[in-house]
């Protein structure tokens, strides 16, 4: 059994989504500074790292982070990886794509994923994303959880139509894994995001087993 930690480090260097908050930690009691303890206060989106989008991130819908099912969250999923020549998960790549029956839970790993492993600082707007169509196919085929290995789901140019679609529908979206040491396969996802109430998506540790 081997246990792959798929959750990207969040720090103020960490690469946001452009006119997100950076990541700021700062001491609200330093023992340094006669302190009894250290207290870190943390400041950053809730979309910063390995995170889930909540239904109300785009359709405010009020359908948000702490009602989300952690029966979807969690068990068994595949982790495709595509070839470094994909740009977009259309769905004619998709339909290429050998995925098995009945699949529910879909990681997707690209080139994408060299970011992570080379420490990227910056965000990156030409990223590997679903397009609406790929998409569509995504919701046709009964999948209820989609991850991807950078900080949207959806091309940055046009971020609505893909998050829609899958939102609408119910699938939950993972973003901002890291698919760089995991192979192509079968296991158990384990994706517990906080329990922010209200609020529109949430930072989240994943983990793979297999």
């Amino acid at each position: 059994m081997s246990i792959y930690d798929i959750t990207v480090p969040i720090s103020p260097a960490s690469p946001v989504w452009p006119d997100d908050p950076p990541v700021e930690f700062s001491l609200a009691e330093s023992m340094d500074q006669g302190g009894q303890v250290n207290v870190t206060r943390i400041s950053m989106s809730a979309h910063t790292g390995t995170h889930v989008d909540a239904p109300h991130h785009f359709l405010n819908d009020h359908r948000t982070v702490e009602a989300m099912s952690l029966e979807v969250l969690t068990g068994p999923c595949t982790v495709i990886q595509l070839p470094d020549d994909i740009d977009e998960i259309t769905a004619e790549v998709l339909e290429r794509t050998p995925i098995a029956a009945g699949t529910t839970r879909l990681l997707f790993g690209t080139r994408n994923s060299r970011l992570w492993a080379k420490n990227s600082q910056e965000f990156e707007r030409d990223f590997v994303a679903v397009t609406e169509d790929g998409a569509q196919w995504l919701v046709a085929n009964g999948i209820r959880l989609v991850g991807v290995d950078y900080l949207s789901v959806a091309p940055f140019e046009d971020s609505g139509p893909t998050h829609t679609v899958l939102l609408q529908a119910g699938v939950v979206i993972l973003e901002g894994l890291d698919l760089s040491k995991v192979p192509r396969g079968f296991y158990d996802l384990y994706c517990l995001p906080l329990k922010l109430v209200g609020a529109d998506g949430a930072p989240a540790r994943a983990i793979l087993i297999g």
